[in-house]
């Protein structure tokens, strides 16, 4: 469906010897550097990162908001954008690529009703293309309702709640049915209820309707939720690529590891590995894991431990544990669904997630148990 190539997208920064300059003479900087990902159809693929690390870019650059300086963009068999270098280069206008795309403010024309707002994309089209009122007041109706806006259809469109502008936003894009649909941050400006609220809607329409989308946010816990695929970002650049539970499980360097969720990290020492099962030493004790990095014996990695795969235990396993550390309480919070316990062992602090049935004082001796399956091997940088 979307299929992005070698896209390279920069800007002017400021003035500085030794890095590559523009013919102003400022260093270029690279928003985007050398991005290459496919969506396949009916897929809701998630370019995810922290601010400025090229995702809003990226999809501007797809919707024709931004012109790139090289790479390719497609949408099925049409070429939206193309720097080929033999004067032959393509870059169709933003009003002629047909792609759906809702805001992070929603834009919202606060004169119109909501009809008339849904409308307005297949009024304003050419005489040739526009479709015939009749037609147009079938598809705005149909769209109102998919959304569960029929009763609104009247109202002045600042007359509707958050939620509800946001289900408007996402109609007037969808009333042109097209062939991908492109959200940056949609759900940034609502409350963290409404926002979760809404999170399950879109992704439930998503599915129904079978919209292949592009969606953008820094928000880790909407990318888990809503997303077929994620592609992480930094400085410009895709550092990870795939599906929700890969990313978060098997994180490909520290830095998605750390955005991503929340961690322990160890560093260690492989001391041997064998069809995937590695053995690292640590400062605090041995480690047996299994992960999908083949690291050679003697290399300096992190071991990542999520919280919620640490389990404690006032009683120790003995000799059937795996992984098992000995350690004491030095905090712990209660979020309602499950209790933190700051756990000190050895030379670090680890922290725990457990059952909220769970609740272990501060200064009492406790034993950890480590899942092999649930420790990830991170490469040193």
């Amino acid at each position: 469906m979307l299929r992005i190539h070698n896209l390279i997208k920069s800007f002017a920064g400021e003035k500085s010897r030794g890095k590559k300059k523009d013919e102003a003479g400022h260093s270029a900087v690279f928003a985007v550097n050398d991005v290459s990902f496919e969506v396949k159809e009916g897929e809701l693929f998630t370019l995810l990162g922290p601010s400025g690390c090229g995702k809003t870019t990226t999809l501007r650059s797809i919707a024709g908001l931004e012109k790139p300086d090289s790479g390719t963009i497609a949408v099925g068999d049409r070429v939206m954008f193309s720097s080929t270098g033999s004067g032959r280069s393509v870059n169709l206008p933003a009003n002629q690529r047909g792609l759906g795309m809702v805001f992070q403010s929603y834009a919202i024309w606060p004169h119109m009703t909501v009809f008339d707002n849904v409308a307005f994309p297949l009024q304003v089209r050419p005489r040739g293309q526009r479709p015939a009122k009749k037609e147009i007041s079938e598809r705005v109706e149909r769209v109102l309702a998919t959304m569960q806006l029929s009763e609104q259809s009247g109202r002045q469109a600042t007359k509707l709640s958050g939620g509800q502008q946001q289900r408007l936003a996402l109609a007037r894009a969808l009333v042109i049915e097209p062939p991908l649909l492109l959200l940056d941050e949609p759900l940034s400006n609502l409350d963290a209820k409404l926002r979760e609220s809404l999170r399950y809607e879109l992704k439930r329409l998503q599915r129904e309707l079978g919209i292949t989308s592009v969606y953008v946010t820094h928000d880790q816990v909407e990318a888990l939720a809503l997303s077929t695929q994620i592609a992480v970002m930094e400085r410009g650049a895709v550092v990870q690529l795939g599906k929700p539970r890969e990313v978060y499980e098997q994180p490909a360097n520290k830095f998605v590891a750390e955005f991503i969720g929340t961690s322990n990290f160890i560093p260690g020492t492989v001391a041997s590995q064998q069809a995937g099962r590695h053995c690292v030493e640590t400062s605090n004790g041995t480690l047996f894991l299994e992960s999908a990095h083949h690291m050679p014996v003697g290399s300096e990695v992190v071991v990542s431990i999520r919280p919620e795969a640490v389990e404690l235990s006032t009683v120790s396993r003995g000799e059937q544990a795996a992984n098992e550390w000995t350690g004491e309480v030095v905090a712990r919070a209660f979020l309602g669904d499950a209790v933190d316990h700051v756990v000190s062992v050895g030379q670090h602090e680890v922290r725990a997630r457990v059952n909220p049935s769970v609740s272990i004082e501060s200064g009492t001796p406790v034993y950890l148990q480590l899942d092999p399956s649930k420790i990830s091997l991170v490469p040193v940088n």
